[in-house]
């Protein structure tokens, strides 16, 4: 068996977690959101926590645990509307907040990935996402600068991973697993199915072995993060 697999979530995060460090989790809303490796953040007690997600889970799943016990310092997000605790937390000044547009948000994690320090973009020039950042005029039109992200964790999860970390990720799931399994110095994967090196056609793979340092295949809740439907006729 590879080195890169370990037995469950507890044990891939061993010797990684600390306080005050920086976590990058993979998802969109709660689909595609390592569920074990966060429950195994929220047992591990760190606290102080920054953590780089599109969003903040919901009340009492998802990274929304790690709310309620006050493990998060700061959310660098992109959409916080599904989480109660996260308004609460946020207005009565215990959470920071860097909020980011979905956009920017996915090509800083990208830039960080790809070692390109800061990039331009149109998004949020003339709003508050803009103040305090370097402005600069291309073809006639204005631009803000934004920096890359990196962190000192990534977890992601994906449908299917071999043995060296090579990984497949399903439909919505690949919105920000794969430039996040990019840009942490370390990347913990969890998967639904486990395979052997070669079972996987190399064609196929969304994120090369080569930037997990960990793996474990996991079982999945899989909420839906909302339920809307039509009375039938």
């Amino acid at each position: 068996m590879s080195k890169k697999v370990y037995p469950d979530a507890v044990a891939a995060l061993a010797g990684v977690l600390r306080d005050d460090m920086t976590i990058m989790a993979g998802g969109f809303g709660l689909c595609g959101i390592p569920e074990n490796l966060i429950a195994a953040i929220k047992l591990s007690s760190v606290k102080g926590l920054t953590v780089i997600s599109n969003n903040a889970g919901v009340d009492g799943f998802g990274l929304g645990q790690l709310l309620e016990t006050k493990q998060v310092r700061k959310m660098v997000s992109s959409y916080v509307g599904e989480n109660k605790l996260f308004a609460q937390q946020y207005l009565s000044g215990e959470l920071e907040l860097e909020f980011n547009p979905q956009g920017t948000l996915a090509e800083r994690i990208r830039a960080g990935g790809a070692g390109i320090p800061a990039f331009f973009t149109k998004t949020g020039v003339g709003t508050l996402v803009a103040e305090g950042k370097e402005l600069r005029q291309f073809d006639g039109e204005t631009y803000v600068m934004e920096s890359w992200l990196r962190a000192d964790l990534a977890i992601v999860k994906a449908w299917k991973g071999d043995t060296e970390g090579n990984l497949i990720y399903r439909k919505t799931a690949r919105n920000f697993n794969p430039m996040m399994a990019m840009a942490g110095k370390i990347t913990v994967a969890e998967v639904e199915q486990l395979v052997n090196v070669g079972t996987i056609d190399p064609d196929h793979v969304h994120t090369p072995g080569i930037f997990v340092q960990r793996i474990i295949e996991g079982s999945h809740e899989k909420r839906i993060e909302q339920r809307t439907t039509r009375k039938r006729d």
